[in-house]
């Protein structure tokens, strides 16, 4: 179902941690625990959902960072779930959550046992969650978007991952998700959400092929359509930004003295041109570089070394009072929605706040009206000016990012994963709004997606990155159907195939 539609309440609902604000009004949730004895679940006390949450019940939830806890180690958190729910001592828990870290395809498990949250990218914190969700072999597992922040060859892992679970483990899985050709893949049985209520139910194969509701067949209509490449514009090759051997260290490890030992090279002497109103596309796996450049290109990271010159001014010579005036002009939309809002903010101030900055509008209530149309233009409502980010969903808040990125006019513009955590109707609205900004405003787009359908459909070139390094640059179609580099190929190969 669409973003908003009722996936992530009815969850919550199962799992007992309905906020506040919100109450079972009426019905039941019976549940069979591992013993056979069946309980209604919204008659549990919190004592008794405590004893089975993790256990008996587990969740993954979509948003990592914000389930996570700041201020433990990721192996910590995952320890104390084992150690709450089974018989081990802290040395077993240790290894058992090592090894559950392989499993789930992240990369030196020591290093992130012994890491916090913020020390990982998205993708990673996304794998320690399932990781914990699935270390007590619980019956019921509800997977809330768990591979819309992973990219396509870890999403293909976790998905074989969860399909192996599904055969060697005696338990069930509710898999939410926007992405229809991971629910063709994984699902035996598709239930579809509208506001609230379930209008569609059946096998995958019969929804998905002889769909009998109006709104089932626009989802699949609008997934269909954004899988296929369409007719691009020819672009300028008037190059508006240069990036040259730009270079984002980051100190790994320090001697006794404090001086730096060894560096991860989050970004290794990167060279790329952008041209004015094209669409770069850049791609690779969680961890690889993508958003460290992002950011490195704006500034808003320190690089270690190299040059951006954007429209013939060079950035790393710019003083600090000129940059207010460029920060108009380059613009991104972060990969965290939740975390890049105000939480205390309304939406509708938030909006109007980087236009006062900035001096658009003439008053308060033209700026008023731009956000409001802006609100328009990216699938909210007018009422959703006065609401705060906690009332809506991560495909929500993502939208209200890039209303905020646009409320200044941008000339360049940062999508960092900008509609991942869109539903497939919001996703191909967005990618048309983007599409028509940049034909009348002659906008140009560096565009960061693990979601290579997004990528072939939007962009007219393709970076394709890996351990810091632009492996492979090119036109789209030709790194789709010839691509050279091998880490290329095993990325194109592991699209989850629309059946």
């Amino acid at each position: 179902g669409e973003s908003g539609s009722g996936k992530s309440i009815t969850s919550l609902s199962i799992m007992g941690l309905l906020p506040n604000a919100a109450r079972l009004a009426a019905g039941e949730i019976i549940f069979q625990k591992k013993g056979g004895e069946e309980i209604d679940l919204t008659k549990c006390s919190g004592k008794t959902f405590q004893s089975l949450r993790g256990k008996e019940l587990a969740m993954v939830f979509q948003e990592p960072m914000t389930s996570l806890n700041p201020v433990f180690k990721c192996g910590d958190q995952v320890v104390e779930a084992i150690l709450v729910h089974q018989k081990m001592d802290k040395k077993e828990a240790k290894q058992k959550t090592i090894d559950i870290f392989g499993q789930v395809k992240l990369n030196d498990p020591v290093r992130i046992f012994n890491s916090f949250p913020h020390q990982l990218s998205g993708g990673q914190r996304q794998r320690v969650m399932i990781a914990m969700a699935m270390v007590c072999n619980p019956s019921v597992l509800i997977a809330d978007e768990p591979t819309s922040a992973l990219d396509v060859t870890v999403q293909r892992s976790i998905l074989d991952l969860i399909k192996q679970l599904k055969q060697e483990w005696d338990g069930s899985i509710i898999f939410i998700s926007h992405d229809l050709s991971v629910v063709a893949e994984i699902a035996d049985r598709v239930l579809v959400m509208k506001k609230g209520t379930i209008v569609e139910e059946g096998p995958v194969g019969q929804i998905f092929k002889i769909p009998k509701h109006e709104y089932t067949k626009g989802l699949l209509r609008d997934f269909k359509g954004e899988n296929q490449a369409k007719g691009r514009m020819p672009v300028k090759r008037q190059p508006i930004m240069t990036v040259h051997q730009l270079k984002t260290w980051f100190p790994r490890k320090r001697n006794f003295f404090g001086q730096i030992k060894d560096h991860v090279k989050a970004v290794d002497e990167v060279s790329l041109t952008i041209h004015a109103g094209e669409t770069l596309g850049l791609v690779g796996e969680s961890g690889s570089g993508k958003t460290t450049l992002g950011r490195s290109i704006l500034w808003l990271q320190n690089p270690s070394g190299g040059e951006v010159v954007y429209d013939g001014t060079a950035l790393h010579q710019l003083p600090a009072k000129e940059w207010k005036n460029m920060r108009r002009e380059l613009q991104i939309i972060f990969q965290d929605p939740y975390s890049s809002l105000n939480p205390r903010q309304m939406v509708g101030l938030a909006i109007m706040e980087p236009m006062k900055v900035h001096g658009i509008g003439k008053s308060k209530n033209e700026r008023r009206t731009i956000a409001l149309e802006l609100l328009d233009k990216v699938g909210l409502e007018e009422e959703h000016f006065w609401r705060f980010p906690r009332e809506f969903s991560g495909g929500q808040r993502q939208r209200i990012c890039l209303a905020r990125a646009l409320s200044v006019q941008p000339k360049l513009l940062i999508c960092d994963e900008c509609v991942s955590a869109l539903d497939v109707t919001v996703q191909s609205k967005i990618l048309k709004l983007l599409k028509q900004l940049q034909t009348e405003n002659n906008l140009t787009y560096l565009f960061i997606s693990h979601d290579l359908s997004v990528i072939r459909q939007v962009c007219d070139r393709i970076a394709v990155m890996k351990n810091g390094k632009i492996v492979e640059l090119g036109e789209t179609e030709s790194i789709y159907n010839q691509p050279k580099n091998e880490y290329t190929k095993r990325l194109i190969a592991a699209i989850p195939k629309w059946t």
